[in-house]
C-alpha cells in the first residue's frame, strides 16, 4: 500500500489515463497540424475571400474557450440526433482548436521568410506552387519548429478539459481515484508529476531548438 489507500492498482489506472492523454494529444496535433497547414496557406492566398474565411475561422476559434468548443462538439451534435463517444467529441474539439492556433503560428513563420527569398524564387520563373514547395516552405518549417514544439506542451495540458465530456484521460482518472480514496492532495500531486514528466521534455526540446536557430542565424563577422 502507498500513502494510506493509494495502491498499485490506482497508479496503474493513472498510467492508463496518461496513455489516453498522449493519444488525444497526438490526435489533436496530427489533425490540427493538417488543418493548421490548410489555414496557414489560406491566410496567404491571393484570393481575398479565402483569406477572409481563414481570418474569420481563426478569430472565431481563438475567441471561444476550448471548454465551449468541447461542449458544442459533445452536447451540440447530440441535439441533431448524433451521439458521439467522448474520445471522438474530444478529438474533434481539440483538432478544431489546435488548427486555428497552428494555422496562425505557421502563417507568421511563412511570412517571416526574407522577402529576398520570395523575389529570388520569382526571378527563377517558378510558379506560386513551386515557390512555396521548393523555396518558402522548407525555410518556414525550420522557423516554425521551436514554436510548434512549444505549443505541443499546451496541447498536452489542454487535454485535461476533455474530462468534462466523460473521456477518461489523466485528470478524469485522478478524479475517479479520489472519489474512492478521498485523498485529493496525494492524487493531484501525482497527476502534476505525470504532467510534468510528459511536458518537460517538450519544453526542453523547444528551448534547445530555439538556441540552435539563434546560433544558426548568427551573422558571420569578418575580421
Amino acid at each position: 500500500m502507498i500513502s494510506g489507500g493509494l495502491n498499485l492498482h490506482h497508479l496503474y489506472f493513472l498510467l492508463i489515463g496518461a496513455g489516453w492523454t498522449i493519444c488525444l494529444s497526438l490526435i489533436a496535433f496530427i489533425g490540427g497540424g493538417i488543418g493548421g497547414g490548410i489555414i496557414a496557406l489560406a491566410r496567404i492566398s491571393p484570393l481575398r475571400w479565402v483569406r477572409w474565411l481563414a481570418i474569420a475561422y481563426i478569430q472565431l476559434i481563438q475567441g471561444t474557450p476550448l471548454l465551449v468548443v468541447l461542449f458544442v462538439c459533445y452536447f451540440g451534435i447530440s441535439i441533431l440526433g448524433f451521439s458521439l463517444p467522448g474520445i471522438i467529441a474530444a478529438g474533434v474539439a481539440m483538432v478544431i482548436y489546435v488548427s486555428a492556433y497552428l494555422g496562425e503560428i505557421w502563417r507568421g513563420c511563412i511570412e517571416s521568410v526574407a522577402k529576398t527569398q520570395w523575389e529570388a524564387a520569382e526571378c527563377l520563373a517558378l510558379s506560386r506552387t513551386q515557390r512555396m514547395r521548393l523555396v518558402i516552405l522548407p525555410q518556414a518549417v525550420r522557423i516554425a519548429t521551436p514554436s510548434t514544439v512549444g505549443f505541443m506542451v499546451q496541447i498536452v495540458k489542454n487535454t485535461s478539459l476533455a474530462s468534462i465530456v466523460g473521456f477518461v484521460e489523466l485528470v478524469r482518472a485522478g478524479q475517479l481515484i479520489n472519489n474512492s480514496i478521498f485523498q485529493p492532495f496525494v492524487v493531484y500531486v501525482l497527476i502534476a508529476v505525470v504532467y510534468f514528466a510528459m511536458c518537460y521534455p517538450l519544453s526542453a526540446w523547444s528551448r534547445k531548438l530555439e538556441r540552435r536557430m539563434q546560433f544558426g542565424a548568427r551573422p558571420v563577422v569578418e575580421v
